[in-house]
């Protein structure tokens, strides 16, 4: 579904919906990135994707107004990460393979903290413009919408809508919802016109190739959890945390700060092969307090959360940001010190934002709570 959607025109249209709303703002380009990244990556499901992809939609009208390649460059990266959490994300559905947990609940409670991160890249981009106004001149005028646009925006909202009903409302499984939105986006790309018969091969190929990798994930993700649970990893360190009387908080800070450490080094699909298995059992022995982690399911779907945002932070953090080396890769003449330098104040939102859901797990949970 990704695939087709990144070949089917359909970004040209989310940004220039976005940049209707926000084109006459100082720093309303890079806004529009933000807010059409987040929704590309609602029918994408992966980060990478959406970064290469917005790469090449956003940046040449950037360019042409004259923003700093930094925040151009900044925006497109960090609006890229909103991939792996908002759903349909890749990531959830191996958290829910590894730990047994219900996908579609994975799903619903990816929501609300995905708009959040979608806010709160807002609220950055306005304030590194206002702390620095060279980095984006005023734009008095927006381009007008073509019809083609206006097509791209409903059909992403509605695709979006059409899977998470579908599968919250016990119509198809998580699995099946994924040949329902190939489906569907391969009769957005026709209506579109805008897909050739090579760029159908294309994706198709590049799917098969990404679904081969994501099962041998899954193969080796399964030995590593086997392996890791004989030799009693996680029983010795659950057995650690509740003799040594440790708060939740003080386990949970621990956790995070191994993650964005982690980050530095680890590409996101490899941390979280390696330290869910030995984390996610101490959420069954945790002594929460607060009344929405009582229920194991609810402390597991609230750690998966928190995890996919650090797993986020990662992807932006050097020296080993997998989004940045994307950007660099599709914008050869960018510098990679200035799309790290561009990041910066998103991920000071990115840690605003893992403060907020570890400290109020119902951002996460209450959606759940209201299907």
């Amino acid at each position: 579904m990704g695939n087709i959607l990144a070949v089917s025109g359909v970004a040209h249209g989310l940004y220039a919906g976005a940049d209707r709303l926000f084109g006459r703002t100082r720093g309303g380009l890079a806004m529009a990135s933000v807010l059409s990244c987040g929704g590309f990556s609602a029918v994408c499901g992966s980060s990478l994707a959406t970064a290469a992809t917005m790469s090449k939609v956003a940046m040449p009208s950037m360019r042409k107004f004259g923003y700093d390649d930094r925040l151009a460059t900044g925006s497109i990266a960090a609006g890229g990460t909103l991939g792996i959490l908002i759903p349909p994300s890749v990531i959830l559905i191996i958290y829910g393979l590894l730990t047994e947990t219900n996908i579609s609940k994975l799903f619903i409670a990816g929501i609300i903290p995905g708009i959040l991160g979608v806010i709160l890249y807002l609220a950055a981009v306005k304030l590194a413009v206002w702390h620095n106004p060279a980095l984006a001149p005023e734009v008095t005028q927006s381009p007008p919408m073509s019809r083609t646009d206006v097509i791209g925006v409903f059909a992403v909202l509605g695709l979006f809508v059409f899977i998470m009903v579908g599968i919250y409302g016990g119509i198809f499984t998580p699995t099946e919802a994924a040949g329902m939105g190939a489906g569907a986006s391969i009769v957005i790309a026709l209506a579109l016109r805008s897909m050739a018969l090579a760029d159908f091969f294309d994706a198709a190929f590049d799917s098969i190739r990404a679904t081969a990798m994501i099962f041998a994930v899954i193969i080796g993700a399964e030995i590593f959890t086997n392996f890791i649970n004989f030799a009693g990893l996680p029983d010795g360190l659950s057995s650690f945390v509740m003799n040594n009387d440790l708060p939740v908080w003080a386990v949970m800070m621990g956790i995070m700060v191994i993650y964005l450490i982690l980050g530095c080094v680890l590409e996101s699909l490899s941390m979280i092969l390696l330290t869910v298995p030995v984390f996610y059992p101490l959420m069954y022995e945790l002594p929460f307090t607060n009344p929405a982690l009582l229920d194991p399911e609810n402390a597991l779907i609230w750690f998966a959360i928190v995890v996919v945002v650090a797993t986020e932070i990662s992807l932006i953090t050097p020296p080993v940001g997998m989004n940045v080396f994307v950007l660099k890769a599709v914008l050869r003449d960018v510098e990679l010190s200035t799309i790290f330098k561009g990041v910066f104040p998103f991920w000071l939102a990115d840690i605003v934002r893992l403060g907020l859901l570890l400290s109020v797990p119902a951002l996460s949970l209450w959606l759940i709570g209201q299907m």
